[in-house]
């Protein structure tokens, strides 16, 4: 039956008929007719299809409908949200980011556009004796009495593996890495050609050890140690977790499996690429501590450490009584937050699934105190991290250095386009595509990587100058208030808990998440004995 919805339909038909006649009897020009004989195709074509409700109904008109879905995301980030609105990342805090990497004023004026009285607003206090630095060069020594230990910035480019961004993206990420001097963690997915541009590199291994697995998929230490020979990798990373999508794992399409990524992962054309969703060097926390040592010996004895985002408290717990009690010390542990990150992953794992930051960090800090060993262990952060504020604040809470990967991404181009993982990112940055990568210029992006990293630590020395420190690793919770009500803030030290040095081992088990768990686990399993 005709409706008002098969209008466009009607009027394409008799326009179709009548331009048909004029060629026929008129001898007018075939084009006349193309776009109506083509539209009334296109609507028999939809009211004789199945798969879509709505072109069944809506011929010709429907069509539109999933026009504007296809920009709804531009739209939304570029019309209607406001400068505030965290999509993940507000329009102000992206811009800043590209102000910065661009070398151009960051400054606003007439005033902050934050909600001041709003809960959760942050700020830091600052002091009536502002201090004097000369410089922004702040630095931590991770693997201190190793034979190679490494003096890091505390702000370094976080796990992004080459498959997941584009070739050029990783040469412009570690060319900039070089330039600022500062550290390109390499993801899971191996030391590529495109990670060997001179910038320093902590080479991270996932579960599927890529780059040094053998042909079933397992550790091999050959391989390991003649990747870890290089001056270049100057730490060694073992990915337990991702904020991602942590306790996933994942599968990278054989569709999608090039050859530079197959050779430079170790694995075969034509068959998906697997990362599983546990290791296989290991099973329990004493094993990983073993695993972690023999790193170590491999790799001539630079810094080895881990990253997890964390899930089970008793876990991460079973593997700090495995310190305590072997002596072996990873040199860093990550913290990932839940927040997110490059990688795809389903929807459920993205808004459900893992620890933030705060309460991952507090976890690991608190652990690593109520044991002693708080004081011979680095601790590094990653999760929404792209301002001095934010550096300075996940310091405070316990961290001793950032990572950042979208931030990164951000200086490289990144318009957070939010469509990574589906081969069209419209900047280049997150593709295979060779003529989408084509747009990135190496030199200009690896040069807006170090502005953004020196102009975001120049900014941190303005922030420990006006508290009146003297290096980033003074920032307490003290420092950090946060609105608890429109009437109330609160510095973090009065809201987040904090254990004291030996806590756990003499017994003050006064917090309920380490009165439940610490006297129950064991160095021989991550799991909880009923």
């Amino acid at each position: 039956m005709f409706a008002i919805r098969h209008t466009v339909l009607g009027l394409s038909f008799i326009a179709a008929v009548l331009t048909l006649a004029g060629v026929a009897a008129w001898d007018w020009h075939w084009g006349f007719a193309v776009v109506p004989v083509l539209l009334v195709a296109l609507g028999v074509h939809d009211l004789l299809q199945r798969r879509h409700a709505v072109l069944r109904n809506y011929p010709i008109i429907g069509h539109f409908r999933y026009l504007i879905e296809t920009v709804r995301p531009e739209i939304q980030q570029y019309l209607i949200d406001s400068d505030t609105d965290e999509v993940p990342f507000a329009r102000l805090q992206r811009a800043v980011v590209y102000q910065r990497a661009k070398g151009e004023p960051d400054g606003r004026s007439f005033g902050s556009k934050l909600e001041l009285g709003q809960m959760g607003y942050e700020w830091v206090n600052h002091s009536m004796v502002p201090s004097k630095l000369d410089s922004h060069e702040f630095r931590i020594t991770v693997g201190q009495g190793r034979k190679k230990p490494y003096a890091m910035s505390v702000f370094n480019i976080s796990g992004m593996s080459f498959g997941a961004l584009s070739a050029n993206a990783i040469i412009a990420l570690n060319k900039g890495a070089q330039l600022g001097g500062f550290a390109h963690d390499t993801g899971e997915g191996s030391v590529s050609p495109y990670h060997r541009q001179g910038g320093d590199l902590i080479w991270q291994l996932g579960s599927g050890y890529f780059g040094c697995r053998n042909e079933s998929g397992d550790f091999d230490p050959e391989r390991f140690a003649a990747v870890a020979a290089s001056d270049q990798i100057k730490m060694i990373s073992i990915k337990l977790s991702q904020g991602a999508k942590p306790g996933h794992g994942g599968i990278l399409p054989a569709p999608k499996v090039t050859r530079e990524i197959a050779e430079t992962r170790g694995i075969s054309m034509g068959f998906d690429c697997v990362s599983p969703s546990s290791h296989s060097s290991f099973s329990t926390p004493l094993e990983m501590l073993a695993f972690i040592e023999r790193l170590r010996e491999l790799s001539g004895d630079k810094p080895v450490g881990f990253k997890l985002c964390v899930g089970h408290p008793w876990e991460f717990m079973s593997i700090a009584k495995a310190m305590h009690e072997t002596g072996i010390l990873p040199d860093f542990i990550v913290v990932d937050g839940a927040e997110g990150g490059t990688g795809a992953a389903p929807v459920e794992f993205t808004d459900h699934v893992g620890a933030p930051l705060q309460e991952g960090l507090l976890l690991v800090h608190n652990t690593l105190v109520g044991v002693g060993l708080r004081d011979q262990i680095r601790v590094g952060a990653s999760g929404k991290i792209i301002t001095a504020f934010d550096i300075a604040k996940t310091i405070a809470m316990g961290a001793d250095y950032c990572n950042s990967a979208r931030g990164f991404m951000f200086a490289v181009g990144c318009i957070q386009a939010g469509i990574c993982g589906t081969g069209r990112c419209p900047t280049g940055v997150a593709t295979q595509d060779a003529a989408r990568q084509r747009a990135i210029d190496v030199p200009d992006k690896s040069q807006r990587v170090a502005n953004f990293h020196r102009n975001t630590l120049h900014a941190l020395k303005e922030l420990v100058q006006a508290t009146g420190l003297l290096h980033p690793s003074e920032f307490k919770p003290d420092h950090i208030l946060r609105r608890v009500s429109r009437d109330e803030a609160r510095p973090l030290s009065h809201i987040l808990t904090y254990l004291e040095p030996g806590d756990l081992l003499e017994g003050r088990l006064w917090h309920p998440v380490y009165e439940k768990y610490w006297n129950r686990v064991s160095s021989a399993s991550f799991g909880l004995p009923a």
